[in-house]
C-alpha cells in the first residue's frame, strides 16, 4: 500500500496540478485577481510550524506560491514566520479569539487585534483564516456579525469571502479528502460533492481533468509526515480524533 500523506506524495500532487494546465494563487491574489483556471493552495499552521517550513520549500522549488495561516501562540515561530515570507509566500492570522474567551466578543476582538498586530510586525496582513476548535461551541467567525474585518486592514477571509458554489473546496481535514463526518467546522456550503479519498485520487481527478476551473486546496502540513514514526502516531492519533469528532457531531445533530 503507497503511503499517504507524505511531502513526496505532496510534490506528485503539485507537478500533476501543474501538467494539468492549472496556475497557483495565494489567497489574497484570488481573491484580487481570480485566474479562470488556478488552484490556491491554503495551509493551515496547527502544530508543528517546521512541516509549514517543509512544506514551503518544497511548493518554492516548483515556482509555486501559496498562503500559510499561523495560529498564536500554538505556531507563533518568528524565525519560521519569516523564513516562509522569504520564499515568497503569503502570510496571514489563523484566528480562533471567540473560543478562545468563550464567547466574549468585546475580550475576543481586543485578542485578535493584538495577535493580528503581531504577525503584521514580520508581514503585512490581508487575509485571515478562522481556527475550527472543534471542543469549542463557539465559532470565530461569528465575530464578523458584530465587527469589521475592513477596519484591521483585511480584504478577505475565504471562509466567508469566497463563493464555493463556483470554487471547489477540498480539505484533508481527517487525513482523508472526503471527511466530512469528522469534519465539526473545516466546511463550507456548496453544490460540489465530490468524493475524494486520498491523494492519490485526487491526482487521478486531476489527470482526467475531471475538476472545475477554480480550486482551494485547504492543507495542513502537521498532517504530512515523512519520518514514519511520527506518521504512524499521527495516523493513529487522527483515527482516535475522526471517531471523537462524529460522535460530537451526531450529539449536535441530534
Amino acid at each position: 500500500m503507497r503511503r499517504d500523506f507524505n511531502l513526496k506524495t505532496y510534490k506528485q500532487l503539485l507537478l500533476t496540478i501543474n501538467d494539468s494546465g492549472y496556475s497557483f494563487q495565494s489567497v489574497y491574489d484570488f481573491v484580487v485577481n481570480p485566474l479562470h483556471k488556478t488552484v490556491v493552495l491554503r495551509h493551515d499552521s496547527d502544530i508543528w510550524p517546521n512541516n509549514d517550513l517543509q512544506m514551503a520549500v518544497v511548493e518554492n522549488n516548483l515556482g509555486i506560491i501559496s498562503t500559510y495561516y499561523f495560529r498564536i501562540p500554538a505556531t507563533y515561530n518568528v524565525t519560521i514566520i519569516k523564513k516562509i515570507k522569504d520564499l515568497g509566500h503569503e502570510i496571514g492570522y489563523h484566528y480562533e479569539d471567540l473560543a478562545t474567551y468563550n464567547g466574549d466578543y468585546k475580550l475576543a476582538i481586543k485578542s485578535f487585534s493584538i495577535n493580528l498586530n503581531k504577525i503584521k510586525e514580520l508581514y503585512d496582513v490581508k487575509t485571515v483564516s478562522m481556527h475550527g476548535r472543534p471542543l469549542s461551541k463557539w465559532d470565530s467567525r461569528d465575530l464578523w456579525r458584530k465587527y469589521k474585518l475592513s477596519d484591521f486592514g483585511i480584504v478577505a477571509e475565504p471562509y466567508l469571502d469566497i463563493d464555493y458554489n463556483k470554487v471547489l473546496y477540498l480539505t484533508e481535514n481527517g487525513n482523508r479528502w472526503d471527511g466530512d463526518r469528522s469534519n465539526i467546522r473545516d466546511n463550507v456550503k456548496s453544490t460540489y460533492n465530490y468524493k475524494i479519498r486520498t491523494t492519490f485520487d485526487l491526482i487521478k481527478c486531476f489527470q482526467k481533468n475531471e475538476l472545475p476551473d477554480q480550486i482551494i486546496l485547504n492543507i495542513h502540513p502537521a498532517r504530512w509526515n515523512d519520518n514514519i514514526c511520527i506518521w504512524t502516531y499521527r495516523y493513529l492519533l487522527q483515527k482516535f480524533k475522526n471517531v471523537a469528532k462524529q460522535g460530537l457531531n451526531y450529539i449536535r445533530k441530534y
